[in-house]
């Protein structure tokens, strides 16, 4: 039976983990000479207009990944001057690299919130672990929902940051590789993995390997949340 309540929070911090995902994409690109996301308003936390983009990605993907599975995934996208990307093949890897950085950055944050509660007496590590339920409260109310706003933000974003490091096209990891290689072949690879049949084995070996690794890792992420526990 879908949980609503659970839901429509795990639907409200995908749009923000997504938007700030987009908007970092947008805002690295403005800075290093792309101005397209900036100009269609792209570098906002206004989640407007990254769905009116990809409605699809935003609104369909993540409710059918929650039914099925009981957390979301999705995407939106960031338009960017192709020309400009591969005439700057590393500032275009650094603006595939600010998504997901954008990413752990949120997982680190909804950790530090986590810790303050539980140093404040608020807030303590449960007996077991979901993706849902990461922190549990001693009170009612309020702050059971901010333990589990802070929870879902914590699997939500390692989920993001996780996935789109992934170094398989479309994803973000294949965009960031041109860091570390020069130029020249750096926009040979660009242009290899911009092929459109490239987009659909990317995307169906990525699932199948995140499926494989993204528990193990999430893991390893709530030992080192709480170090010590040894949850398995």
């Amino acid at each position: 039976m879908i949980n609503l309540p659970e839901a429509l929070i795990w639907y409200a911090v995908f749009l923000l983990s997504t938007t700030a995902h987009e908007a970092a994409h947008a805002f690295t690109a403005h800075k290093m000479g792309d101005s397209t996301a900036y100009n269609t308003g792209q570098v906002s936390l206004n989640p407007l207009p990254h769905i009116k983009r990809e409605p699809f990605g935003t609104v369909i993907v993540p409710i059918i990944s929650f039914f099925v599975g009981g957390w979301m995934i999705g995407w939106a996208s960031t338009p960017y001057n192709v020309e400009w990307a591969y005439t700057h093949p590393k500032k275009a890897a650094a603006m595939a690299a600010a998504g997901p950085i954008s990413n752990f950055i949120l997982v680190i944050l909804a950790g530090l919130l986590i810790h303050i509660g539980i140093w404040t007496g608020l807030f303590y590590a449960p007996e077991r672990i979901t993706v849902s339920s990461i922190v549990e409260s001693y009170n009612t109310g309020m702050h059971v929902f901010v333990t589990k706003v802070l929870s879902v933000m914590f699997s939500l974003n390692l989920i993001l940051f996780v996935f789109n490091l992934i170094p398989l096209p479309p994803l973000d990891g294949s965009g960031i590789l041109p860091m570390y290689l020069s130029d020249d072949i750096g926009r040979k690879y660009m242009k290899l993995i911009r092929t459109p049949a490239l987009f659909f084995v990317g995307l169906f070996i990525a699932w199948k390997l995140f499926d494989l690794i993204y528990f193990k890792i999430h893991l390893v992420f709530i030992n080192l949340l709480y170090p010590g526990s040894n949850y398995h």
